[in-house]
């Protein structure tokens, strides 16, 4: 997917995040004193908007759709750059998000070293995240990205080499500095349906989902009706996403 074309405005936009996230993000930051938190590829600001800290990206659609989205949050700041070369002082950030980013990086640790640069010492680095087994759980009502796979194989190799193990990001926090401070499973709610028509027109349009720019137009109009087919249930179809999440500590500047 193109994150930089026009045509993909509001792909990564206009829903909030599920309340289940907000409370599992909250009762890590619990015992946190955050000043400044910055959302790295924050895409269409979801998430920046969730927690009123700065967003970056290197896509200017992204940032163009994130201020549409973020307007009224006058405490947040948009920002354009490389989640390599963070627009942010050293020592500065006392949270840093990347949620649903690093499975666009070809490593991550030139990323998990400049984010050890921008956290000031006692501030967490919040990873979200999908690893291969996230993706290749089956099948259901609400796990609806399991069809896409046994519906095409070969996207299965496409995901797969774009995914990183827990046991790879596990190592590189730690070559980067980061204590694990813990690491956990999620399933997010995605989006409720009110139907499975609306599911349907939802896929149909691919939003959200970069792994379906991989289908030419004709496999995805055969990816909605295996899914219209396979599903019973009308609605509403309660959509959900597994989700890895680490929570690292920068503990002492090395």
């Amino acid at each position: 997917m193109d994150f930089h074309d026009k045509r993909n405005q509001n792909s990564y936009s206009g829903r909030n995040a599920d309340s289940r996230w907000l409370t599992t993000i909250a009762n890590h930051l619990s015992r946190k004193h955050i000043d400044i938190a910055a959302d790295i590829g924050c895409g269409g600001g979801i998430y920046t908007r969730a927690l009123a800290m700065i967003g970056i990206d290197s896509s200017e659609q992204m940032l163009a759709d994130a201020k549409e989205a973020c307007r009224g949050f006058k405490q947040i700041e948009l920002k354009k750059g490389d989640c390599e070369d963070l627009p942010l002082a050293s020592g500065s950030i006392d949270l840093l998000l990347a949620r649903a980013l690093i499975h666009h990086l070809p490593s991550v640790q030139p990323f998990f070293q400049e984010a050890w640069r921008t956290l000031a010492d006692g501030g967490l680095f919040i990873i979200q995240n999908r690893t291969p087994v996230d993706c290749f759980l089956p099948g259901s009502h609400e796990h609806v990205r399991g069809y896409f796979f046994s519906a095409f194989p070969r996207l299965r190799k496409i995901e797969a080499k774009r995914r990183f193990s827990s046991a790879h990001i596990r190592q590189a926090l730690h070559s980067s500095g980061f204590s694990l401070l813990s690491e956990e499973t999620l399933w997010e709610t995605r989006a409720i349906h009110q139907s499975k028509q609306e599911l349907l027109v939802d896929l149909s349009k691919r939003k959200g989902r970069s792994i379906l720019h991989q289908l030419s137009d004709q496999e995805l109009a055969e990816l909605v009706h295996v899914i219209d087919t396979t599903l019973e249930q009308d609605g509403p179809i309660v959509e959900k996403d597994r989700w890895t999440l680490w929570i690292a500590g920068k503990e002492a500047e090395r």
